[in-house]
């Protein structure tokens, strides 16, 4: 069974209602982003970095997987399919997607501010200041943020060792080291983008120039036939 490996960002769950903030002069649902989504912000405003991502917990269980999730599901019937993402959503897994390995982090979990291995379920609960981590640290949110280090990195670039097929979908290739990821992909393996705008890549691709669910499912059928 090939193998596809799938890297997606904020542009696949914009249809779903989830806020990107790249698309927004670098604000991310009014605030900018070095306020919370730093380590420092948290240091220096530990409640408001809680809040905001409690919102963005709040958001996410009001947002439903889309086309374009559940026809990543649909290629699992022909191929070993992997995701990769950059979101910290679970709507790849709520669409039923069987492999996700997530980069950035993820809403429905908490961590240990001192031990970032220390990570636990905490699901659409809010984190306040006081709830504790197992090991006695304030909990902050299971989020990778602006130059903090990314565990899941090495594991990503792995699989897209492996890929068969390599499908780009809803992200900029502007952050690394996601974006480097596509550097890992053997030569000769078919490459695809979706997007509604340029991506900057620096091999061949087949670019579908369309939002996520238009394009996935274009991409999807012709992977199916």
């Amino acid at each position: 069974m090939k193998k596809i490996v799938v890297l997606t960002g904020a542009g696949i769950s914009a249809e779903s209602g989830i806020s990107t903030f790249r698309d927004s002069d670098g604000l991310w649902e009014h605030y900018r982003v070095e306020d919370v989504a730093t380590h420092e912000a948290y240091e220096r405003n530990p409640e408001l970095v809680l809040n905001f991502y409690n919102e963005r917990r709040r958001q996410l269980f009001k947002a439903q997987p889309n086309e374009a999730h559940r026809q990543l599901v649909r290629l699992e019937e022909k191929y070993d399919v992997r995701i990769v993402t950059q979101n910290i959503d679970d709507l790849h897994e709520r669409a039923g997607s069987s492999s996700v390995l997530h980069l950035h982090g993820e809403l429905t979990k908490g961590r240990s501010d001192r031990n970032p291995n220390l990570i636990v379920d905490i699901g659409d609960r809010d984190i306040k200041l006081g709830d504790m981590a197992p090991d006695g640290t304030q909990l902050r949110p299971h989020i990778v943020w602006f130059g903090e280090a990314v565990p899941n990195i090495e594991p990503a670039a792995a699989l897209c060792e492996e890929a068969d097929i390599f499908i780009v979908v809803g992200t900029s290739m502007a952050v690394y080291p996601a974006a480097g990821l596509i550097h890992y992909v053997q030569p000769g393996v078919p490459c695809y983008v979706v997007d509604p705008k340029e991506v900057p890549v620096s091999r061949k691709v087949e670019f579908i120039k369309e939002v996520a669910t238009k394009g996935v499912t274009e991409l999807v059928n012709k992977l199916m036939q």
